[in-house]
């Protein structure tokens, strides 16, 4: 069970690096709902395996937020993100750069994580991902794809906090519901 604990981080820094380099709005919307499914997927490795936070995170996040955003983006008539402000290959080296950063720090934090600071790596690489991405591209599904990924690195960086503080975890999903009114607002 351990190995997962290694293995779902780097499954999101690698999601990372390929929403900050599609332009197609449908990839964006399937590895949100991925990035959903795996913070579904963290809480039932953690001890105690907490079942609702799991739940939450899965339903919320890797089902009803995607098919909003794919309902959102069938009505706006929107398929790319053709002019971003920045281009997709210096995006992808900002996005290596914010893993680095989140190395870095990570490694400088005295934190009792329980997945270790590959975790709180990954949480700042996905926390930063996201506002880039909302400052990066015009389009705005692709801004509200850029505030849940944010969102998710949120959650990711309670969930690895976990042993500790699970009100924090609750605290990031609500913001879900925001996510939901500017879906809704778009629509």
């Amino acid at each position: 069970m351990n190995d997962w604990f290694g293995i779902v981080p780097a499954l999101f820094l690698l999601s990372c690096l390929l929403l900050a380099t599609s332009s197609r709005m449908l990839h964006l919307i399937r590895l949100v709902a991925l990035q959903g499914i795996l913070l579904g997927v963290l809480p039932l490795l953690s001890e105690g395996g907490h079942w609702g936070i799991a739940a939450v995170n899965i339903i919320i996040k890797g089902i009803v937020l995607p098919v909003l955003l794919y309902m959102a983006m069938k009505r706006a008539s929107v398929q790319r993100e053709l002019e971003p402000l920045v281009g997709y290959s210096v995006s992808a080296v900002l996005v290596l750069l914010f893993c680095g950063a989140g190395f870095w720090v990570a490694e400088r934090l005295p934190l009792n994580s329980a997945m270790g600071p590959l975790a709180v790596a990954a949480a700042l690489t996905v926390l930063l991902t996201g506002l880039f991405i909302v400052a990066a591209r015009k389009k705005a599904l692709t801004q509200v794809i850029g505030f849940l990924i944010f969102e998710n690195g949120i959650t990711l960086f309670g969930i690895g906090m976990m042993r500790h503080h699970e009100l924090m975890v609750e605290l990031g999903i609500l913001l879900d519901v925001l996510v939901l009114v500017f879906i809704m607002g778009i629509a």
